[in-house]
């Protein structure tokens, strides 16, 4: 459905006059809404099962009201009618003579679903297009405003400036084009264009390596902090990370709720950072480059779509600020104590020592910390495990365990004197995994 969405203008949403608005119906509204549809109709459905009541007919009218200053839809109309009898659908209902609008299809012939004018001109360049050494044509689709020759415009986010020199239609020159049209512009001089660039001229159009977007989670896996993805906005697609959740958007109430993750079908607002400053808006002020999807990067599944809502200005911080969720997800593992007690267990250093090349060779990112007699190594474990780490903790005389550290036969259920370095290490390897590792079409080989 949100595919779909995306491409649209206007929404016809099915309401049952028995039931009124469900979950269903505020999800659906709300979703459309996010894809920035403007235009919504509302077709009151089933109403022979209620005796063509307008009671009734209000009833449900108050309550999408209320939806409407909820979710700031801009245009909504109600229509009542019977799919099943016809009524109000392509011709008036003589059963509901207390109706006096248009019917369904009257009313999808003549509204008027002119999209928000958006500032300046701006193109994202999809294709470079050079077929010989005298020709380089910049192709894409116009997304807001006109170009004509000999205007000057500016590459972004180079910042470069040239004036158009042609500009080609499909297979003929034109000296102007204008929105929605697909278009080869060449320019007068040589500047740094390709894939994902944008040529702007008065868009006001702007450049950030993190941004705050509204986003629908579509996976079956559940989104966590740290998650990496292929973020694909305009015609940029570029490696980027989930930094922060600011907030889960309640389906029924729109209440904002804390939250550390999302499962499929849920809304939140979320931080994003990417690997380079990239050409963004907000997506009220240019659609195209304030709409975006976000692609696993293990599956290649499109995971999330959304759109960006908030972009920081120069006086905040440029990047976010790395936590324990973030690390452990890019190192691909979960942050892990594990105690030996050589005097207890029975255990040697150099079996603990084999233990962890195999972890590394494995590919987990450890630290063997073996502390002497009279050190405290709570300070140092709270460092270790906020880096994500695993740590095998070697301790030489009979003391507490710290908060937070597990004894390796508690974890694996085995003395450590019985067990192998192999051993050893595939328990730790088992108890260090992510759970999101193992999940569906999320396959680490």
């Amino acid at each position: 459905m949100a595919c779909g969405a995306s491409f649209a203008d206007l929404a016809v949403i099915l309401v049952d006059a028995t039931q009124g608005v469900l979950t269903q119906t505020r999800r659906h509204a709300r979703i459309c809404a996010l894809m920035g549809i403007r235009y919504f109709v509302f077709a009151i459905n089933k109403m022979d099962l209620v005796d063509y009541s307008e009671a009734r007919f209000k009833e449900i009218q108050a309550q999408i009201e209320a939806l409407q200053q909820e979710l700031h839809l801009h245009d909504v109309k109600l229509i009542p009618v019977s799919a099943t009898e016809g009524d109000n659908v392509t011709k008036k209902s003589s059963a509901m003579t207390w109706y006096d609008g248009p019917t369904l299809l009257d009313y999808l012939e003549q509204v008027d679903v002119s999209a928000v004018h958006e500032e300046g001109f701006y193109m994202p360049v999809q294709r470079v297009c050079r077929p010989n050494h005298e020709f380089r044509g910049f192709q894409g689709q116009i997304e807001s405003g006109s170009i004509a020759v000999g205007d000057t415009i500016t590459s972004q986010p180079s910042g470069e400036q040239a004036e158009v020199k042609k500009i080609l239609v499909a297979d003929h020159e034109a000296e102007s084009a204008f929105k929605g049209q697909p278009v080869t512009i060449q320019l007068n001089r040589e500047v740094d264009v390709s894939r994902g660039c944008v040529l702007e001229k008065g868009s006001h159009v702007r450049q950030a390596a993190n941004f705050k977007a509204e986003i629908l989670w579509m996976d079956d896996v559940p989104l966590s902090i740290g998650k990496n993805f292929m973020v694909f906005l305009g015609t940029k697609k570029i490696p980027g990370i989930l930094t922060k959740i600011d907030y889960r958007i309640d389906i029924n109430t729109g209440e904002h709720v804390e939250a550390t993750g999302l499962k499929k079908n849920e809304i939140a607002l979320c931080e994003i950072a990417v690997t380079e400053p990239i050409v963004l808006d907000t997506f009220d002020h240019h659609r195209t480059q304030g709409e975006l999807i976000l692609i696993d990067r293990i599956s290649n599944m499109t995971s999330a779509c959304g759109v960006v809502r908030e972009i920081p200005d120069g006086t905040e911080k440029r990047h976010f600020a790395a936590n324990q969720q973030m690390r452990s997800a890019l190192n691909w593992q979960a942050p892990l104590a594990v105690a030996f007690e050589p005097a207890k267990d029975g255990i040697s250093l150099a079996t603990v020592e084999e233990a962890e090349y195999y972890l590394v060779r494995n590919g987990r990112h450890t630290y063997l910390y073996h502390p002497s007699a009279e050190e405290d190594p709570a300070p140092v474990l709270r460092h270790l495990l906020q880096a994500g780490l695993v740590v095998l903790l070697v301790l030489d005389k009979d003391q507490p365990l710290p908060e937070g550290v597990r004894n390796f036969s508690e974890l694996s259920g085995k003395a450590a004197a019985e067990s192998t370095s192999q051993q050893i290490a595939e328990a730790i390897l088992h108890h260090s995994m992510l759970d999101s590792m193992m999940a569906p079409n999320n396959w680490i080989i």
